[in-house]
Formats: C-alpha cells, sequence, structure tokens
C-alpha cells in the first residue's frame, strides 16, 4: 500500500454519533465551597434581618437577598448534580438535554480574556436559542454559550479540544467539497 492509496476515511474510524466521546464534571471541591458559600451567605442574611431589627426597607432588602441567596445555592446544587457528554454531534447534559449542536457551532473562544466560565469555553451558535442558566456548569444567552465554572480544567479543556478537531475535520470535508466541485467544472 502506498501513500496515495490512503485516504482520508481510511485514516478516520467511524464513529457511533451517539457514543460519549468525553464527560465534564462538577469539581466535588468547588462544588462543595459554592454551595456551603451561597448557603452561608443566604442565612446570614436572614439572622441580620431577625436578630439585628434594622429599619423595615433594610429588613425586606436583607430578608430577600439572603432567600434569594438560599434559592440560588439550591438551583447550584441541581445544577452541578448532573454532567456534561461530548458525543460526534452534540454537547448535551446527561439527562439528554442538548446544549450545542455541534453542526450548528459557528466559533469557539478558549483565549485568556475570553469572556468566558471559569475553566472553561465560549461558543458562538448559527442560531439562537433559548436563554438558559445552570449555575456551574453552563449558560445560553442568544447564540452565545459559556461552558465551564465548577468544572475540572483538563475535563473542559477535553471537550473544547474534541469540539475544535470535529469542526476542523468539518472544515477540511468542505474545502475538499468545494475543490472536487471546482475540479468538476
Amino acid at each position: 500500500m502506498t501513500q496515495d492509496d490512503i485516504t482520508p476515511e481510511a485514516e478516520m474510524p467511524m464513529l457511533d454519533p451517539n457514543e460519549v466521546l468525553a464527560v465534564a464534571r462538577p469539581s466535588a471541591g468547588r462544588r462543595f465551597l459554592g454551595l456551603v458559600s451561597l448557603g452561608i451567605l443566604g442565612l446570614m442574611l436572614i439572622y441580620i434581618a431577625v436578630a439585628e431589627q434594622p429599619a423595615l426597607e433594610w429588613r425586606l432588602f436583607l430578608l430577600v437577598m439572603g432567600a434569594g441567596a438560599l434559592w440560588l445555592a439550591d438551583r447550584m446544587r441541581r445544577a452541578t448534580a448532573s454532567y456534561l457528554e461530548i458525543t460526534e454531534t452534540e454537547l448535551r447534559e446527561a439527562n439528554g438535554e442538548v446544549i450545542a449542536r455541534i453542526a450548528d457551532i459557528e466559533h469557539m473562544d478558549r483565549g485568556f480574556f475570553a469572556f468566558k466560565p471559569s475553566n472553561g469555553f465560549l461558543l458562538r451558535t448559527a442560531a439562537p436559542a433559548s436563554n438558559q442558566w445552570h449555575p456551574g456548569m453552563w449558560w445560553r444567552v442568544g447564540r452565545r454559550i459559556g461552558v465551564g465554572g465548577m468544572m475540572s480544567a483538563h475535563q473542559t479543556k477535553q471537550i473544547s479540544e474534541i469540539i475544535a478537531v470535529i469542526m476542523a475535520k468539518r472544515e477540511i470535508e468542505r474545502d475538499q467539497a468545494a475543490r472536487d466541485g471546482d475540479s468538476k467544472l
């Protein structure tokens, strides 16, 4: 077999589109620290509102902020109980909720100065989707999706590298198709 006999299809094994390529789980330490911090903040604000007897406006403000911190801690607890999976076709939560289809991703930003979650990356998709926020895991606003937060840096980096490889493969296939189309003319 010569070098000319090897085609890109022969080099790349065919993957099951639903096969999980990588998983990103929240770090236990970050999850504990985040949940405990928000819980203590909520309880302290409520305690101050009840024990210190501030003016009525301040008491209401402290109670609302304390309840909000406790609500946020519960929301974060539920969100970080799950994990993210990447397949050949989509980035999704373990429960099957699709965060982004790989074919829809136009751009990925992993740079140091990018507006992205801690230990994560930012995706821009072709079409906007509903706004969602899963504290400590991911968020979506329009076409932008931020992934990261409480997850381990090496796991989110692995997922971003897989997305980059799939996007590069897609570009190579587009270029090859364009070259094949030009050669037929």
